[in-house]
Parts: structure tokens; sequence; C-alpha cells
């Protein structure tokens, strides 16, 4: 007997509703989707148009003024107009309806332009590093106070858009990356503003390219923890705010249940997580309201909406080949 359990969350002005479906088999289904990611569409398209834009402005008086610093700031804000697109054409995708071929959906799309995200953070940072590295060998006179308007700018406009997704980034780290992209750049124009001053005022020309210097090792810090992130979701690692021991335990003291095997747990996209599990039960029967309880506490105390469970007998003649903790 296959039960399928949906609990389907249409959000906060709907009750939650639950379909029973008969079948042959052995395992228990439950399918709980949470409430749909937040929709930043018109954040991204926003931060699109607004740094499109001032890439064009600041490359512009960059290379009028002779600054390394402004120059690179807008080779980022160019990286970041193109992670913006990576990223809102992953919050896109993942709404995608599942196909016979794509049974999840296109949810992993947002894993990728997470990863594909920080990659490229990291790609501008050895930009920024390189040109810096070589300007501090030979500095250049830059116009401060052109350099310092056209910065200001950037300030303002990477931290409006930067805080448009500072609110989706805690739970989602493709929103995440979005982001850092637009945090990382305010950052920046803040580092050109306080070397242009600071040139201004002791004539070291030397200042330029060592604050770009400064801002990109922060921005390669504040980057690491996005790619390790990206890098384990896309090779299915457990998602780091569960605990796999604690979701090991719970299983196993539910009643009846005298083994726990072949337990799964992974990310089909930066929002949704899926798990699937063997229980060993003697005796005990399909018990549906037991598995829809455990549906339900998996979607409720650890955020895991597609649960997939299989109850055993335990028989020692048609034991479970995938039993052994070592056996994938």
């Amino acid at each position: 007997m296959t039960t399928h359990t949906h609990d389907h969350d249409h959000g906060p002005d709907h009750d939650h509703s639950g379909h029973s479906h008969g079948g042959g088999g052995h395992g228990h289904h439950g399918h709980n989707h949470s409430h749909a990611p937040a929709d930043f569409n018109r954040a991204f398209a926003i931060g699109v148009v607004l740094n499109t834009t001032f890439v064009v402005v600041e490359a512009t008086y960059g290379f009028l003024a002779n600054s390394l610093a402004l120059l690179a700031d807008a080779g980022h804000n160019l990286g970041d107009v193109l992670g913006l697109l990576m990223a809102w054409g992953a919050a896109v995708l993942v709404k995608r309806r599942p196909t016979a071929r794509h049974t999840y959906g296109m949810k992993r799309s947002s894993i990728l332009a997470s990863l594909f995200n920080a990659i490229l953070l990291l790609v501008a940072v050895g930009m920024i590093l390189w040109e810096a590295v070589q300007r501090l060998g030979k500095p250049e006179p830059v116009a401060e106070m052109t350099v310092i308007w056209v910065a200001a700018i950037g300030i303002v406009i990477n931290t409006a858009t930067a805080l448009m997704f500072l609110r989706g980034g805690k739970d989602d780290i493709n929103v995440r990356g979005a982001f850092l992209h637009m945090a990382s750049d305010a950052a920046v124009s803040f580092g050109v503003v306080i070397a242009a001053f600071a040139v201004m005022m002791t004539g070291w020309l030397w200042l330029d390219p060592a604050v770009s210097i400064a801002i990109a090792l922060v921005i390669t810090y504040g980057t690491w923890s996005l790619l390790t992130a990206s890098v384990n979701l896309a090779l299915d690692a457990v998602p780091a705010n569960i605990d796999p021991k604690k979701i090991e335990a719970y299983f196993a003291a539910l009643p009846g249940v005298t083994e726990v095997h072949d337990l799964h747990i992974w990310a089909m996209s930066t929002t949704d997580v899926a798990l699937t599990v063997h229980l060993v039960r003697p005796g005990a029967g399909l018990d549906d309201e037991l598995l829809g309880h455990a549906c339900h506490d998996m979607q409720e105390k650890y955020g895991i909406g597609h649960v997939t469970v299989q109850v055993e007998s335990g028989d020692p003649e048609h034991s479970c080949r995938l039993a052994p903790a070592e056996i994938v």
C-alpha cells in the first residue's frame, strides 16, 4: 500500500488540505510545499537597469579621470549586472512546472546561479587585484573630484539595490549572491571615495590602487561562504542549517521503528529541501497517520518539504540492499 500525502501551503490566508491515494508498493511520499519564495522580479529589474546605466557612466568618467579604482569598479559593476541577470533567470526557472524529463522542474537552476555568481565575484576580484598591482608599480595622477562624485553615486545606487535583496538573502543563497554583488560594489565605491580624498590630502598616488587591493580582499572574504555553500548544495550535501543526526533520531523515535537507514537529505533548489529514508517497523503495517505526522514535522521543524519514506518489515530473507551505511 502506498499512500501519498500532499500538504499544500497556499499562503497565510489558506488552510492546508490533505489528499490520500491508494496504490501498490510499500512507500510513503509526503510533498509539503512551503511558502513560495518571495518575488524579487521588481528588485532584479530595477537593479539591472540602474547598474547598467551606472556602468556606462562610471567607465566613461573613470577613463577621463584616469582612475584605476573607478575603472575597476565599473568592471566589477558590469560583472554584477551579469550576476543579477543569472540570479533573476534562476528565480524564474525554479517556478517552472515539472516535466517527464525534468521531474523536479528547473529548481536546481538557482543553485547553479549562486555557484556561478560566487565564481564571477572571485573573477572580478582577480581582475581588480591584477590591475591594482600593475598600477602600484607605476602610479598615475587622477582627477580626484570627478572620482569622488561618480563613486558617491555608485554608493547610493548599489546600497539601494542591495537593500532590496537584504530580506531574501537570509533564506535563499541565490538572492544572497545578488545581495553580495551589490553590497560589495557599494563597498568598492566607498573605498574609491576614501582613496580619492586621501590622495587629495597627501598626494600619495599609490593610495588609489592600494585601496582597490584592500577592498578586493574584503570582497573575497565575504564571497567565500557563498562559494562553499553553493558548491556543497551542488554536490547534494545536507544544507548547513539541517542536522542529519537530529533527523535520524526523530525517525528512530517513531513508534515501532527499530532501524533507520538510507537517509538522504539534499537541496532541490536554494529554498527547497528533499529527504528520503527507509524505516524498519516489524509487524506494524502501514500507518498513514504516523507517516503524515512525520512529513508534517519535517516541514515545520526542519523546513524539509519533499519527504519520501519507505517502510519495511525487516524480513531477514528479503533484507534491503541499501541498509549498510557505506552503500549509496
